[in-house]
């Protein structure tokens, strides 16, 4: 597969870069963001953080906005941060015109039902075929880590317990814990994946904790004050699965803070270290 490169901007000594390419997964063009410390130009192999935003952004707001790219460059990590949907004149989205769904809501699973199923396979983008181009194309290692906010926490999260082994870090900002019980994860599960509630639990973090050997340390952050924490997250249902199947999660409530790229800028650090612990040892 073929890089086009649409834009780049020198950042605290490395670059920060967008490329188009094809993705034969998606049947479409996409955009990708990834960050290349200066460690890179000395001919060192560095690991990689994959970063899922969340419902209606693009591959641009975290880079844009989380403020990153400064310790990343300290601890010599690559961060590549995915469109959160596909995109195009042929990819079906919301037919009600909808935010929370189709172009910018891909929920990040591989959908079963037509015309969804065509295009919309974030799971296999995101954890096979990105990865795979951005090996072939970057000085990078095989170590990685992935994180993300709200949807892409829920992404994240399910990347992982998805793919033991795959990943040697796990965190996430405000994840979506239990799609399959809430507004948002309801609506796109019954239309990627049918009526039929018993694949969903496939795609539902909580769920997938019960069951997986995956035993990745998890970092969690949310706030207290998010308007989306009691209807659309429920952090306490993961919390109850990770107890149950003696997992390793550290979830904090963060007092005063919203769901919204400040709260993610303030927090940002603490994660990247929780990363580099793992992705550097």
């Amino acid at each position: 597969m073929s890089l086009e490169n649409i834009s780049c901007q020198k950042c605290f000594g490395g670059w920060t870069k967008r490329y188009r390419h094809r993705s034969n997964t998606l049947n479409c063009d996409m955009v990708f963001s990834i960050y290349l410390p200066p460690q890179v130009e000395q001919g060192e192999k560095l690991p990689v953080l994959y970063w899922l935003s969340g419902l209606s952004c693009t591959d641009e707001n975290f880079m844009q906005k989380a403020g990153a790219q400064r310790l990343a460059a300290e601890l010599g990590i690559i961060i590549v941060a995915p469109d959160t949907s596909p995109r195009g004149e042929d990819v079906p989205g919301d037919p009600d015109g909808g935010w929370d769904f189709g172009h910018g809501a891909g929920f990040y699973l591989n959908a079963t039902q037509a015309p969804y199923d065509r295009h919309y396979r974030m799971h296999d983008y995101v954890a096979r075929e990105l990865p795979t181009l951005v090996e072939a194309s970057f000085p990078v290692s095989e170590r990685r880590g992935i994180s993300g906010h709200s949807m892409g926490g829920h992404g994240a999260l399910v990347c992982a317990l998805r793919n033991p082994g795959r990943y040697q870090s796990l965190s996430a900002f405000a994840p979506i814990c239990n799609p399959m019980s809430v507004p948002w994860g309801e609506k796109a599960f019954s239309r990627y994946l049918g009526e039929d509630r018993a694949p969903w639990r496939e795609w539902d973090a909580s769920q997938l904790l019960l069951n997986t050997g995956e035993k990745l340390p998890i970092l969690i952050d949310q706030g207290d004050r998010d308007q989306f924490l009691s209807i659309q997250l429920k952090p306490e249902v993961l919390q109850v699965a990770a107890l149950a199947a003696e997992a390793p999660l550290t979830l904090r409530l963060q007092a005063g803070y919203d769901h919204s790229y400040y709260f993610i800028a303030s927090f940002i650090d603490d994660h990247l270290r929780h990363h580099a612990q793992a992705l550097k040892a």
